[in-house]
């Protein structure tokens, strides 16, 4: 995940790097001057206005602005693909981090979806439905307990929930999941054309987002068995 450090690191370079001093670079960002300093300092974070004027002013990319990648065009979501992440009223709205993750993962689970899509097996789709579906619930309820919520609004007990239920719960969707996918593979089933080309072509913008979400996971995973 891109840091609020990297955002600002990043932020004052673009304006030392084009040679404006803070008074103008906030006078021509429409905001003012301490307001930039605060942005630059990582005092505060901006709301996604903000991101999108400043890629326009620097000429760079939203995932570069934000430290996630070091291609200043070719970035894996554009300026306007992350202000329209966040729609009018939605919660997201202002958090430049949580709109990026949510339309991150918005896109890559709609890839995988349309490729099971495609393959057309019942089982597939409905198991990683609740692998998910699993996943998004155990990070809820978490949420729901640390802020003070009733938890009655639960029928699954609270002891049973931290007792890793939903996890239980999401290997056994995991197992089903491939052994539906292993009987389609056995049927001789024509699975979807998984190559860089063919995805793009098929999914293009949402592509980008599941490109990203591998990366970054696979990066993280390769990191806790590589030994330091």
């Amino acid at each position: 995940m891109a840091s609020t450090t990297e955002f600002s690191r990043t932020l004052s370079l673009l304006r030392q790097e084009r040679g404006v001093s803070q008074r103008t670079a906030a006078a021509d960002l429409g905001i003012s001057q301490a307001l930039l300093s605060h942005y630059e300092n990582g005092i505060r974070e901006p709301g996604l206005s903000f991101v999108v004027k400043a890629c326009d002013y620097y000429h760079v990319s939203a995932d570069f602005i934000l430290g996630r990648t070091l291609s200043r065009e070719g970035s894996m979501l554009t300026s306007e693909e992350v202000l329209n992440a966040a729609e009018p009223g939605n919660i997201l709205q202002g958090s430049v981090l949580a709109t990026l993750q949510s339309k991150l993962l918005s896109g890559a689970i709609g890839v995988l979806f349309g490729l099971l899509g495609k393959l057309g097996d019942k089982a597939a789709i409905n198991t990683a439905a609740g692998y998910l579906g699993s996943a998004v619930y155990q990070l809820y309820r978490h949420l729901y307990r640390t802020a003070g919520s009733n938890e009655a609004y639960f029928s699954l007990d609270p002891a049973a929930c931290t007792m890793g239920t939903a996890d239980a719960d999401m290997k056994l969707s995991e197992v089903q999941y491939a052994r539906a996918l292993r009987a389609q593979a056995a049927k001789k089933a024509e699975f979807p054309d998984l190559s860089p080309e063919a995805l793009t072509a098929a999914y293009p913008g949402r592509c980008q987002s599941l490109t990203q979400v591998l990366s970054t996971a696979d990066a993280r995973l390769n990191a806790l068995t590589t030994e330091k």
